[in-house]
């Protein structure tokens, strides 16, 4: 048996988009017909649903300690950069419904980009992460983006662009938040890097977010929104082909699939 859901992963309301200017869309609440389903559930029905989700971006830019800030809570201070692929599972319930995100943390190491690439596939959503202090790994961001959708169909992948280490930005151009401490570069420099990111993600129609792993800034409102925008797509993309059946036959998980979830070694012909 599954364990309950942690109070605090529990979503009941469409989380609010980080700036409107780049957003994948700017509606309230979730869509009427995911709502009706799901408040049509039976108490007994056993109801489960995941989306697997891909984080692709350069090494060092921060995949690993995102991830890791929103599972435990805590920064990682001691990094080691990712071997292939880590993977990890977090648990939520959106809007009354037990809903899983596979979370596959993959290397950003030029040796390693072959045997990540082999995890791409079936993704529901891919995070392209950069650093928000690198111009460069925000250059390499459209290069992460193309690999990854090689590997996956474009119209029903939803995709995000998130500049970490916001604690090292003065100031936030999508929000007009003073920061905490002094970056390396000018401040006219990293803002004009958040304006590059901004129109990037309007160009690629992905949802633009801008966190600190190290301050926490960010990471459990973003991680929210991907788990909700999933869940409402994955919904929506099942009550289209099933038409008139039951939610609780549309979000469901055997143990069978629950017990495949983890990742299997595969060789790779391309390293």
């Amino acid at each position: 048996m599954l364990p309950p859901v942690k109070k605090d992963r529990v979503i009941t309301q469409l989380p609010m988009c980080f700036s409107p200017n780049a957003a994948l869309h700017v509606k309230d609440g979730f869509h009427p017909q995911v709502k009706a389903a799901c408040q049509l559930q039976k108490t007994d029905t056993v109801s489960f649903n995941l989306a697997k989700v891909i984080v692709v971006g350069d090494v060092a830019v921060g995949k690993t300690c995102l991830i890791s800030r929103f599972r435990k809570g805590a920064f990682e201070k001691n990094y080691k950069a990712t071997i292939g692929v880590d993977f990890e599972m977090e648990r939520f319930e959106v809007l009354g419904v037990p809903y899983s995100l596979q979370l596959w943390d993959t290397a950003g190491q030029e040796r390693f980009k072959c045997i990540a690439s082999t995890y791409y596939r079936g993704a529901q959503a891919i995070i392209v992460v950069f650093d928000l202090s690198s111009v460069s790994s925000l250059a390499h961001a459209r290069q992460w983006l193309e690999d990854a959708m090689r590997e996956n169909d474009p119209s029903s992948v939803l995709l995000f662009l998130v500049g970490t280490k916001k604690d090292l930005s003065p100031v936030s151009t999508a929000t007009d938040r003073p920061l905490s401490r002094s970056p390396p570069q000018s401040p006219d420099q990293l803002v004009q890097i958040e304006q590059e990111a901004v129109r990037l993600s309007e160009e690629i129609k992905a949802e633009y977010w801008a966190v600190s792993a190290k301050s926490g800034d960010g990471v459990r409102d973003f991680f929210f929104r991907v788990a909700s925008l999933t869940f409402e797509a994955n919904v929506l993309s099942e009550i289209e082909k099933s038409g008139t059946r039951h939610i609780g036959d549309i979000i469901r998980l055997t143990d069978s699939t629950e017990a495949d979830c983890q990742p299997t070694k595969r060789k790779s012909n391309c390293c």
